[in-house]
């Protein structure tokens, strides 16, 4: 940890979790072996706590995030990443998080990967008062409570913008997790790292979802599909980067399809979306942009500004610089899943979100696109795994002494 730093910026920050003394000692707290059996205990703890506040029922990305923490689920987990090389797997030691503004949640997966894999944490959570976070932070405090071993493993910590601060955090980090994308990821790198810390970066993304309108059409629950779908999308105002932006059209029935699809979709969102007056402007506003930059665009016909559709003829390759969110999308009749290899040859392409046989987009996939990490059906883009954007966490989280056998 660096020696000389700005005692008066670290009064900035608020805790949610922990306090200055928890945060200044942690470089001294002994990294842990992954998934060890205390840490899936104190998960476990956090889960259940989560599942008794009645807060959590109004956030169906709290239940989720509970769910994925409980025995059950983390145990799962060290059958697929525990270490079996006969080697010793140690956490790095302190990783700092930085979580996305915009999406509440994203933070407690980050910590959750953090301590499955033995290191101790500092996370900054968003600046945005989500009371999803404040139901979290309880949670991991009422599970501290009852296991006090785990508090120097944690600090869940808010501040402004503030490469002091940064500076600080960097300098104790061995390391540095960045979720907030393209402009985070140029604001924290002005705040250097310790020679041998590590850097894991989540850059900007946009997903896609592809859906094979006769497998649609055959399904035996309609609306629970655009149920799944609206909560890929709307539950973060589509600024996840798992969130789809463009919706592609496969079969022989794709305008049948499409109008039962969208007009699930607009049912649920009336009743369950809070609209914006500022995001039909803002989505209006888009259209037009998309209409003068990608040729032959076209505004489908809808109801009101709760759903907009840019219907293009071709796959530009700057499509995505036009996307919006709060439920606007692209969309595109494809005859051949070869055709969007030019947008997935991007490398911010992210999610493929299906509906269908998953052999229609392997294809794609064998053409070795420069994007896709992940495709997952319809409902589960933001189920979050320790792959994530390539990155294989288990791995990039911990560090291996080696144990030659004599």
């Amino acid at each position: 940890m660096q020696q000389n730093f700005d005692k008066a910026a670290l009064r900035s920050i608020a805790y949610l979790v922990g306090d200055e003394k928890t945060l200044l000692h942690m470089p001294a707290v002994p990294a842990k072996v992954p998934f060890e059996d205390n840490t899936l205990e104190f998960l476990n703890n956090v889960s259940k706590n989560l599942m008794k506040d009645p807060r959590s029922k109004a956030y169906s990305d709290v239940i989720t995030l509970a769910f994925w923490l409980r025995k059950a689920s983390t145990l799962k987990l060290r059958e697929r990443f525990e270490f079996d090389d006969g080697n010793c797997h140690f956490g790095r030691g302190v990783v700092f998080h930085i979580a996305p503004s915009n999406v509440p949640v994203n933070f407690a997966y980050s910590l959750a990967a953090g301590l499955l894999t033995g290191n101790a944490n500092i996370v900054r959570v968003p600046t945005k008062a989500f009371p999803q976070v404040d139901v979290i932070a309880d949670s991991f405090s009422k599970a501290l409570d009852k296991m006090s071993e785990m508090r120097g493993y944690i600090a869940l910590i808010r501040y402004a913008r503030d490469k002091s601060i940064n500076d600080i955090l960097s300098g104790m980090a061995d390391t540095r997790v960045v979720w907030g994308g393209d402009a985070t990821i140029s604001e924290l790198r002005k705040s250097e790292l310790p020679p041998r810390s590590t850097e894991i970066t989540f850059a900007d993304r946009f997903s896609i979802a592809v859906i094979d309108g006769d497998a649609y059409l055959s399904s035996d629950n309609k609306a629970g599909v655009a149920q799944d779908f609206y909560n890929d999308t709307y539950l973060t105002d589509q600024n996840a980067c798992t969130s789809p932006r463009l919706v592609v059209w496969l079969g022989q029935n794709k305008d049948e399809a499409k109008a039962r699809f969208w007009d699930e979709l607009h049912n649920i969102a009336e009743r369950r979306y809070t609209f914006q007056p500022i995001q039909g402007v803002n989505k209006l506003t888009s259209s037009y942009l998309a209409a003068v930059k990608v040729p032959d665009t076209m505004i489908e016909k809808h109801k009101d500004n709760l759903i907009v559709r840019v219907k293009v003829p071709a796959i530009a390759e700057n499509l995505m610089d036009f996307k919006d969110n709060s439920g606007y999308f692209f969309e595109f009749d494809c005859d051949n899943i070869l055709t969007l290899r030019p947008l997935c040859d991007d490398k911010r392409c992210q999610t493929v979100a299906l509906l269908g046989d998953s052999g229609i987009i392997q294809p794609l996939l064998d053409s070795s696109p420069k994007g896709i990490d992940r495709v997952v059906p319809i409902g589960k883009t933001m189920d979050f795994d320790l792959i994530w954007d390539g990155y294989n966490l288990a791995e990039s989280l911990t560090r291996t002494v080696v144990v030659e056998k004599t």
